[in-house]
């Protein structure tokens, strides 16, 4: 019975799970870019002190980029012949959730009155935002760009943060290029 309220938890969470938010220059032409490199000053624990944005995770989420973009057709090559050059950030945010509810209620004649029991819960959890950005190297202008965030989970063994990585980039770059829209 336990197993089966942590699954239903696990699907609920999933379901809930934040869609990628993706923005881009609509005057680019996305089919000429088939080399990236990375933007040499790169840095994702750059100015963020949290300790689940460390060097480790740097290391998978250029793992992980570089592997989706090569799924793609593009290929890595040096800064100098890039056609594209990717950036990334990350932020750590703390959330609060909270709810309200009744738990019960009623009605005493030996006072003269009726009412209820509300009951307030709190919790704060880290909510975690990857954001990447896809440079043109000639003109320097960023012509895409794709964010993705969830609740950071602790306590995970590095190859579930290794899958929970890959997971997110692939979903943020889902739409790069840009799937064209029909109106």
């Amino acid at each position: 019975m336990k197993n089966l309220l942590i699954a239903t938890a696990v699907l609920f969470l999933a379901a809930c799970a934040k869609t990628p938010d993706w923005d881009y220059d609509k005057s680019a032409d996305f089919s000429n870019y088939k080399t990236f490199s990375w933007v040499p000053n790169a840095s994702l624990t750059k100015n963020v002190a949290n300790y689940q944005i460390s060097p480790l995770m740097e290391k998978r989420v250029r793992e992980a980029v570089n592997a989706e973009l090569e799924k793609s057709g593009m290929q890595l090559v040096d800064v100098a012949q890039a056609d594209v050059l990717i950036n990334y950030h990350a932020s750590v945010d703390t959330k609060i959730d909270v709810d309200t509810f009744n738990v019960g209620y009623g009605a005493r004649w030996n006072y003269w009155g009726m009412g209820y029991n509300t009951q307030t819960t709190t919790r704060e959890y880290e909510v975690g935002t990857l954001i990447l950005d896809v440079v043109d190297r000639a003109s320097n202008q960023l012509v895409w760009r794709g964010a993705k965030e969830g609740r950071l989970q602790k306590n995970q063994s590095p190859e579930k943060r290794t899958e929970v990585i890959k997971e997110t980039v692939a979903n943020i770059l889902s739409n790069f290029p840009p799937q064209s829209v029909k109106q």
